[in-house]
């Protein structure tokens, strides 16, 4: 059996007034960075997040090293990531001059507070949680570590835009946050990012940073930055996306409800679910296959397409990464802790098609395709 046409694993729904408003990006004969629509959304992005300033920048790995960058964190510093995560959590660390100390995660995937501790040195300077897949990290104990040892936490939302911590939204906890525009995220500009924060200078320095580190009179410059801006024509599509987050949002989590009704006859799989402190917003609707199915992840992977089915493997853990388990560089993490967690999710996890456009058909498909594979 195949599916008449293929199911990727997401793919934007454009469905508001993002012609619209590109189109009044042409009229307008603005289509760089810091025009109208740029503002727009940066003033309506801090009011949905909750938070007093918002800088629009050209992705989420650029947001995170912004992020890095406005604090100040260099050379001789630690940041405490995530085993498991995806590369520019280490990566943006790295090159910011700071060195990434891995910490293993809990069973939603996400950082685990209870070994962030142990994990703190004098060197220390930031904790970075990632709300990994849509999940929320449990940001309480991480704030509360935080203040206890006086360090910054940067929260890298660039997957879950609208998921929940109690009352707050991800992205509005930490001293300076991080989130992701990209084609398959909740709200999309193609390509786009957004550091948000409640700290003015904070969110001045950011919004030098990211534009060469201009200043008036300008190209005079005091210190050294980036050409992370994000144009207005991004923007413009961004601020229609964020007209209808919420509804997108709601959507996610039906899709996920839809799959887990779908699956829950099955014992081959560990389903995902809302952790006890908040809500996910299934991003991504992942599954971690158990032996008894017959088939290992990667077999799923190589078969499932075939029958027009979009799947993809988990990240890797960073402490299995070939480019830090090879050495080579003092500011790579020290790979040599044990992560079992970490270790277990990652070569068993992946995610199947988790679209806003999923119609109920195509999701029984997916999953009877799935099934259809066990030994």
């Amino acid at each position: 059996m195949r599916a008449t046409k293929f199911i990727p694993t997401n793919e934007p729904v454009l469905d508001g007034k993002e012609k619209q408003y590109a189109l009044d990006c042409f009229k307008r004969n603005w289509i760089s960075a810091g025009g109208y629509y740029t503002e727009q959304l940066e003033k309506k992005f801090a009011r949905y997040e909750g938070v007093e300033y918002a800088v629009t920048c050209s992705n989420g790995t650029a947001a995170i090293h912004l992020a890095l960058a406005a604090l100040g964190i260099g050379p001789g510093d630690e940041v405490i990531i995530p085993d498991f995560t995806i590369i520019c959590s280490a990566s943006m660390t790295i090159l910011a001059g700071a060195k990434p100390v891995l910490v293993d995660v809990d069973r939603y995937w996400c950082i685990d507070p209870e070994k962030i501790e142990e994990k703190i040195t004098s060197r220390t300077k930031a904790i970075m949680p990632v709300h990994m897949y849509g999940n929320p990290a449990n940001m309480e104990p991480i704030l509360r570590l935080a203040k206890k040892h006086n360090l910054y936490v940067i929260e890298d939302a660039c997957a879950a835009h609208g998921a929940m911590v109690g009352k707050h939204k991800v992205g509005s906890m930490g001293h300076i946050n991080c989130f992701s525009f990209y084609a398959s995220k909740n709200m999309t500009s193609g390509e786009g990012g957004m550091v948000v924060t409640n700290d003015k200078k904070l969110a001045e320095r950011a919004r030098m940073l990211k534009s060469q580190a201009f200043e008036k009179p300008r190209f005079i410059h005091r210190m050294l930055g980036f050409n992370y801006r994000m144009t207005d024509l991004q923007s413009a599509i961004g601020l229609a996306q964020l007209e209808h987050l919420p509804k997108k949002v709601a959507r996610r989590r039906k899709v996920a409800a839809i799959y887990t009704k779908l699956l829950q006859g099955s014992s081959d799989f560990e389903l995902p679910s809302d952790p006890p402190w908040g809500k996910s917003t299934f991003w991504m609707y992942s599954l971690l296959v158990k032996q008894t199915f017959g088939r290992t992840r990667d077999e799923i992977l190589d078969i499932l397409p075939s029958k027009g089915v979009g799947c993809e493997r988990f990240y890797t853990s960073m402490s299995q990464q070939p480019v830090f388990t090879k050495g080579g560089d003092a500011r790579y993490p020290d790979v040599r802790g044990r992560y079992p967690v970490s270790h277990d999710i990652a070569p068993r996890g992946f995610y199947i098609p988790s679209g806003l456009g999923l119609t109920l058909a195509q999701q029984r498909y997916v999953v009877k395709s799935l099934l259809s594979l066990k030994k």
